[in-house]
């Protein structure tokens, strides 16, 4: 579900397509109620699935016997979380939906008209500030924290819900919000950036470098703010099938392997390949595998920081876990909400650098600062914006962006590593399809509109 906005900026293929349907139709921008009926269906029962179980205990909780009243508090803000969560998820993929915050204990008030967006983003709001400033949560990193809701998570899903009512569809100026709530995870002192490994000379040590630290989960306590856990035994992952092409299967021990999440070469375009250490092989990409025979075979950029090296050349199976959310989209929300309220200050300059410095490893952060600093806020923003193309290609925001900021990455062949941002609207993706209105929200299932007469199918489709 994630990866489903990826596909419709047109920036990313699934060798699989031809029997997922759901991708072809989001890449042509041929997406309708009734060709993604069953697919956005899973999504929608899904997120509601889980509304339900959060309003079940928000009301109950409370009210349980032999707990504290700490662990109650606590317990009920997890609920709010994951409540304000599905809300969020829910509200960019279909703008209004109907807020339910009661347990369904009867066959009473089944259908349910859909709320304004403003209306869902006020409980999203109000949850996470429950969350945030009443629910006891822990200041620990999540794996420090038997896995379970921090504080610093909910102060992220936070930060970027206020970034994110910032832009489109509400305009809602919250971006003083969104700085004070990154600026408190940052402050907090538990996360940090993860650095490079270097030799004697100074280089850059290519298989320890940050990004291969974090692949090999070197930095799940620093870095992976909300996380999705995986244990082998109880759950286990696919995502190390998607870091080979199909015709690799026979190279790994896994009996399929998927290039699910390729990245496009109009992507790509957008990363410096002489600069950017990001877009080295075996990075957050790789291109090469060398069989057993010493033979290289290439294949088209595949992810690579999903890679499991035990799992993929031993067992098949995976306990890695996923990060959702990381230290890098704190430090990339604080520098474009700072920006909007008080300038290019040193602050959002250091925190866009503390980025930038470490992805192009061969420049000086002296230089970085000091060309930053004269960016006037537009500049700078659009500077943001880039990083946060390049940056935060595993945890799926490129579609989200493009949504609240409704202008589109534009890059060239001719000029990698520059982007322009564009308007959305009348541009064309990848694949030739050219976005519409209708293209900022998604299709509500078909089958979800005979059950409640009260929804009313998103416009345009």
């Amino acid at each position: 579900e994630t990866m489903l906005g990826q596909y419709m900026s047109g920036f990313f293929d699934n060798e699989y397509k031809g029997q997922e349907p759901h991708v072809q139709n989001a890449q042509q921008l041929t997406l309708n109620g009734n060709n993604l009926d069953d697919y956005m269906n899973g999504i929608w029962a899904g997120m509601y699935g889980a509304i339900a179980r959060a309003n079940n205990a928000i009301k109950y909780v409370p009210g349980t016997p032999g707990l504290t009243d700490a662990e109650r508090t606590m317990l009920e803000a997890e609920a709010r979380f994951f409540r304000a969560f599905a809300y969020y998820f829910m509200v960019r993929m279909f703008g209004e939906v109907p807020v339910i915050t009661e347990p369904y204990e009867s066959l009473e008030n089944m259908y349910v008209s859909p709320n304004s967006v403003a209306e869902v983003y006020d409980l999203i709001v109000a949850d996470l500030l429950f969350a945030v400033n009443q629910g006891n949560l822990s200041e620990n990193a999540m794996v420090n924290n038997g896995y379970r809701i921090t504080r610093g998570a909910a102060r992220t899903i936070l930060s970027e819900v206020y970034l994110t009512m910032s832009g489109f569809p509400l305009q809602e100026n919250h971006f003083a919000e969104a700085a004070e709530q990154a600026r408190a995870v940052i402050n907090s002192g538990t996360y940090e950036l993860m650095q490079h490994s270097t030799n004697n000379e100074g280089e850059v040590i290519m298989e320890n470098s940050a990004y291969n630290k974090i692949r090999k989960e070197e930095a799940l306590a620093s870095e992976y703010i909300y996380l999705i856990e995986h244990e082998i035994g109880i759950g286990t992952t696919n995502y190390p099938g998607y870091c080979y092409p199909v015709a690799l299967a026979n190279e790994v021990k896994y009996a399929i392997t998927n290039g699910a999440y390729q990245p496009v070469e109009e992507f790509l375009w957008g990363y410096n390949p002489e600069e950017d250490l990001r877009v080295q092989n075996k990075q957050y990409f790789h291109t090469t595998f060398e069989d057993e025979d010493g033979e290289t075979i290439t294949f088209p950029p595949t992810p690579y920081i999903w890679h499991d090296t035990e799992a993929l050349f031993e067992t098949a199976t995976s306990g890695k876990d996923i990060q959702a959310y990381g230290y890098a989209d704190v430090i990339l929300i604080a520098a474009e909400a700072i920006a909007r309220t008080e300038g290019v200050t040193t602050e959002a300059v250091g925190y866009l650098a503390d980025i930038k410095s470490r992805a192009y490893w061969k420049q000086d952060r002296a230089a970085i600062e000091n060309e930053l600093s004269g960016l006037s806020v537009d500049e700078f923003v659009e500077e943001v914006w880039e990083e946060r193309y390049r940056e935060l290609v595993f945890t799926f925001k490129t579609w989200f962006d493009i949504q609240r900021t409704r202008k589109f990455p534009q890059t060239s062949e001719n000029t990698r590593g520059q982007i322009e941002f564009v308007d959305l609207i009348g541009q064309e993706n990848s694949w030739g399809q050219t976005f519409q209105e209708r293209h900022l929200l998604f299709p509500l299932p078909e089958r979800e509109l005979q059950r409640n007469p009260e929804l009313v199918q998103n416009s345009g489709y």
